[in-house]
């Protein structure tokens, strides 16, 4: 793995200096009218598509998007798409000071978003929310081909658990011309997952120019986190009809650390408290640092990405094209303290255990089109990607292997050890994940008129995709008597290899039978090995009474079957006093607790818009929606104490000693279910004003706003009658998104400067927290009679209120090649509201990690410069 992060790092060295994404010149609002990257890229004769500008900054010249998702119609515009269409360029990301592009796509898009922290190994992969929904139900695609996921499922509750979504990060972000988002159902067009939307990113293809550019910064408030990004990306021609286009990218980041004292160090407590494993209070206990509990931080990251864009000329009606991505990431999260008495022996001052995750990630697509074939344009494409991860613990210790119960001798019995007993590794392989696809594409299109009257445009194909997922068991000391402190690894009854085939047909009808009048009606059947047979439909329609006022409505369905990591996953958090267990679906410990067999969701999607253009230069888009989901694969059958501990040792699992029986409620287990249907509802409203104020400058005006609401419509029931859901796992699905959204942008041109000024504001998310250890011991859950501390039936509401962000960078342009910003994200340093002493676990849990709202780390202040040859 070191040595293909070498080999990329060479490769950048030939681009000879790094850069981020294209400059802010890319979109200026020039007199002179020059079109961003894409427009080079599609003029040439390998694409034979129109010249492409940013919707939402569109250049001086009136120029629009031409878009590819959503339609198979060509020459269709963003502003004249039957279904919501965003275009987001590179420059608007550049623009968002964010190096990470799942973190830029939230500061420019309103319904996108990501979570506060993620927990475990949920932390090392970057995952975006969409209208509120699962990662797993958002649709992502590279220059319209389906993108892999990641082999790093989300085990713990929350909002995201179960997820496996393509991580966005592993694609090189110099390589993207521009992002195009379907704001609409699309399972018809582009098969399961694509419910919440589609991201489709379209990557360069220029055959010239080189840009490069560097960024660092820090977050200035906290002194830490401080990060860096070196990129370049260039493009050359492959003899007269061809180009081949690289991009190459270094980024790191330092862990954010939040300053936060651990409630076992203090030497007090409340009178009540739960006391299991406090330190501070013991007679002659060694004074430890009260913060010594850095969990509550971001991950440190390193990361290598590579593209390789390519197209040339076969035949005069034939193109041969391909893309080839690669990521490598090593990135680590520190997991809770552990103090002083868990292993003295190695660790007397205590310990904090680190997952670490080495990565590699890529995906290669080659594909031939062709026109003029019997009047019918075509593509034949074949890809393959692929996601493989060691996740390894770190700093650590098997507290088993080093008590007094450890033995060598009788494997069926608890604390066996077959490495030895009375030592322990301080780090161990917990496990390895391997998710590929293989994916063949057929597509067919020809424009003709129906009775030389009514045109149209006909698109047919199909579709072969294999999947697997592998799970690869760790090293011994990981898993064998009570695993890793951290990260109890995969024993080998966890491991296994599964795969499934998917056939897919479609076909879609975009025609006009009355001049102002688009219809589009699209249907997809899919053929899934292990899950069945799915239809599915999607009716468009879209009328312009003058060239400023249109209508538009869309009515979908949709199927997303359960990934193969949902239906074979399993998992053991280990704390310091505690455990959680996700049990395989179809295992026995979890029938034990109620659970069945999965089944695929299904949705129903509609929605309606309309188009204005009230005055000149002046465009405004508000669509409403509403999408049903039936059969959501959720977390199902949470239980805590002896039940969910004696499932734990069911799975094989041996758990701390002494702890189950000082903490039992610390104990939870659970599993996958189809355990909720919802309904989603919401509006996005778009507008952007391009002012041209002559010799005072630009102005270009934007504003995005997405307003939703999610409601629980069903509660399921477990196999043994009991609801699968409480209050808390409700909270993830309904309220811990924010119930609004609202970007404002002014982008401001004058001579060589350029100011970008941005206001964000994130309505309400509300949680249902667990009451934690400060959480007096008398205090009784009215709904069952039983301890409030640890309760999984009576949970706490927080309420994280509004925050408005503030975002400025400003550039300066030197001579033709160089360009120079500064800028400052969240410049007030606004953070979440922190929790109460008596819901923060252990005091270092002050905030909702689950919540979409304000990113947790606070101010960043950061410079950039470009060069562009």
């Amino acid at each position: 793995m070191r040595r293909r992060a070498s080999l990329l790092t060479a490769s950048l060295g030939v681009l000879s200096a790094m850069a981020c994404m294209p400059d802010a010149r890319a979109e200026t609002l020039s007199t002179k009218g020059k079109h961003d990257s894409a427009s080079k890229s599609q003029a040439t004769a390998v694409q034979k598509a129109p010249k492409k500008a940013s919707h939402r900054a569109r250049v001086i010249s009136g120029e629009e998007s031409v878009i590819v998702t959503g339609t198979h119609a060509v020459n269709r515009k963003a502003r004249d798409s039957t279904s919501p269409v965003t275009v987001i360029s590179a420059a608007e990301l550049a623009r968002s000071g964010q190096l990470n592009l799942t973190e830029a796509l939230t500061r420019v898009y309103p319904a996108i978003n990501i979570q506060t922290r993620g927990s475990d190994t949920g932390a090392l992969t970057a995952s975006i929310r969409m209208r509120g929904l699962n990662p797993n139900q958002v649709l992502v695609l590279v220059d319209g081909k389906r993108r892999h996921v990641t082999g790093n499922v989300v085990q713990n509750p929350g909002p995201q658990f179960g997820s496996t979504p393509v991580d966005l990060n592993m694609i090189p972000a110099n390589a993207i011309d521009h992002i195009e988002v379907l704001e609409d159902g699309a399972a018809a067009m582009y098969g399961s997952d694509a419910i919440a939307g589609v991201v489709n990113v379209i990557t360069k293809k220029q055959d010239h120019g080189l840009n490069m550019s560097a960024q660092t910064g820090a977050n200035a408030y906290a002194g830490s986190g401080w990060n860096y990004q070196l990129n370049a990306d260039g493009g050359m021609k492959l003899g007269r009809d061809g180009y081949l286009h690289l991009s190459g990218q270094i980024y790191h980041t330092d862990h954010f650390f939040t300053n936060t004292e651990d409630h076992r160090l203090l030497p007090y407590a409340p009178p009540g408290a739960n006391l299991s494993g406090y330190y501070g209070i013991l007679p002659g206990a060694i004074k430890v640092p009260y913060n010594s509990n850095k969990i509550t931080s971001t991950p440190e990251e390193t990361r290598e990405n590579l593209g390789i864009d390519f197209g040339k000329k076969v035949t005069e009606n034939i193109d041969f094209y391909g893309l080839i991505t690669y990521g490598h990431r090593h990135a680590e999260a520190i997991q809770n303290y552990r103090v002083p008495s868990i292993a003295p022996s190695l660790y007397p001052l205590g310990f904090s255990p680190i997952e670490t995750i080495e990565e590699n990630d890529y995906q290669a697509n080659l594909g031939v089109k062709g026109s003029h074939l019997f009047g019918f344009d075509w593509d034949l494409s074949t890809l393959y990607g692929a996601d493989e991860e060691d996740i390894i613990t770190k700093n650590t210790a098997n507290t088993g292997m080093l008590g007094a119960s450890c033995q060598t001798t009788d494997r069926s019995k608890a604390y066996f050890s077959s490495q030895g007993c009375g030592y322990s590794p301080t780090s161990a392989r917990a496990q390895t994940y391997r998710n590929a696809m293989w994916t063949n594409n057929l597509d067919i299109r020809r424009n003709f008129k129906i009775a030389d009257a009514v045109p149209m445009t006909l698109a047919f194909g199909g579709q072969h995709r294999l999947e697997m997922y592998d799970i690869v068991a760790g090293e011994a000391p990981a898993y064998e008597a009570g695993g890793t402190q951290g990260y109890a690894g995969a024993a080998p009854q966890n491991a296994g290899s599964w795969s499934r085939n998917i056939w897919a047909a479609y076909i879609d009808d975009d025609f006009h039978p009355l001049p102002k009048l688009d219809v589009d009606l699209a249907g997809r059947f899919e053929h899934y090995t292990d899950s069945g047979n799915t239809e599915n439909g999607k009716v468009s329609a879209r009328y312009d009474f003058t060239k400023r006022i249109a209508v538009r409505a869309t009515f979908s369905n949709g199927f997303r079957a359960p990934t193969l990591a949902e239906q074979h996953y399993s998992a053991l958090s280990v704390g310091p006093t505690s455990a959680s267990g996700l049990l395989p679906v179809a295992s026995e410990a979890a029938k034990t607790l109620g659970a069945s067999a999965l089944k695929p969701e299904r949705s129903t999607s509609a929605s309606g818009g309309v188009v204005l253009e009230p005055l000149p230069n002046f465009h405004v888009e508000a669509d409403v929606y509403q999408i049903n989901l039936r059969d959501r694969i959720v977390q199902g059958g949470s239980v805590v104490g002896a039940q969910a501990i004696a499932a734990i040792e069911q799975m094989g699992y041996t758990l701390p000693g002494g702890a189950t029986l000082s903490n039992p409620t610390g104990f939870s287990a659970y599993y996958f279910s189809n355990g909720a249907s919802t309904r989603t509802q919401g509006i996005d409203i778009k507008a952007d004003y391009r002012l041209r104020l002559r010799r005072f400058g630009n102005l270009l005006l934007s504003m995005g706003l997405n307003i939703n609401r999610t409601r629980l419509t069903h509660n399921g029931l477990s196999a043994t009658g009991n609801p699968l859901l409480n209050a808390q796992t409700i909270s993830y699905l309904t309220s811990e998104s924010p119930r609004s959204k609202i970007v404002l942008n002014a982008y401001y041109t004058i001579g060589n400067w350029d100011v970008n000024l941005r206001q964000t504001r994130y309505g309400e998310t509300v949680g249902m927290l667990t009451y934690q250890d400060w959480t007096p011991a008398s205090a009784i859950c009215p709904l069952n009679g039983r301890a409030l501390r640890g309760s999984n039936t009576c949970f706490a509401q927080f309420k994280n209120t509004p925050r408005w962000l503030t975002d400025l960078e400003v550039g300066y342009r030197f001579g033709e090649h160089w360009h120079v910003a500064v800028g400052a994200n969240n410049i007030f340093n606004i953070r979440p509201r922190k929790v109460p002493a008596n819901l923060a676990s252990y005091g270092v849990g002050i905030y909702d990690s689950a919540s979409a709202q304000v990113p947790m780390n606070g101010g960043y202040y950061f410079g950039r410069v470009n060069a562009n040859f």
